[in-house]
Order: C-alpha cells, then sequence, then structure tokens
C-alpha cells in the first residue's frame, strides 16, 4: 500500500459505476481510508474540509460498493469501480461532474 502514498499523505480516488461507466466523483485517500475500503468492501475517503474519515453513504444510505480498484501508472491516482446506490453527489445528483465550463 506505501507505493500510493510516494507523493503525500494523500491520493486521488475517482469513482466510477460499474454499470453506466458513468464518472461519479472525485474524493481523496489516506492510508486509513484505502485501508478500510479494501477490508469493507465499501468506499471510505479522507474529508480534507472535516479532516476525519468518512464512508460514502453512512448517513445518506447511498453506499459505493466496491467492484475493482486500479492505480494508475505512476500509483498516484486511484480509479475506483463501485456499485452505485442510489445517488453519488451531495447535491442530490447521480454524478458530481453536471455542470458543463463555458469557453
Amino acid at each position: 500500500m506505501e507505493q500510493y502514498f510516494q507523493k503525500g499523505d494523500l491520493i486521488p480516488a475517482i469513482v466510477f459505476e460499474n454499470k453506466t461507466k458513468t464518472v461519479l466523483m472525485l474524493a481523496y485517500m489516506n492510508r486509513e481510508s484505502l485501508k478500510k475500503t479494501l477490508e469493507t468492501g465499501y468506499t471510505w475517503f479522507w474529508s480534507r474540509s472535516r479532516q476525519e474519515l468518512w464512508n460514502k453513504g453512512a448517513t445518506s444510505g447511498h453506499f459505493q460498493k466496491v467492484v475493482s480498484i486500479y492505480s494508475d501508472c505512476d500509483n498516484d491516482t486511484l480509479l475506483i469501480n463501485v456499485e452505485q446506490t442510489g445517488v453519488a453527489c451531495h447535491t442530490g445528483t447521480f454524478s458530481c461532474f453536471y455542470t458543463l465550463v463555458d469557453s
């Protein structure tokens, strides 16, 4: 697991939905959240604003069951394939990526 934290204490984790292949969100993991994710089979992240671990879905019921986890070629980003229950975004949308950026 240490190979993922060579550049710092946090690693970005891109989460996508298994059936639709939709990118749901980007969050950050530390060693403990990655360990808990691997142990439980559900996503855990590190909240940079609250400075605490959080289990996606613990308060909303919108859990993310892990199907697979891949690292990129530099071992500094994770890609997490999940089965999403409900919506992923705290705004109530399925994906956090719904706002088109105009030029």
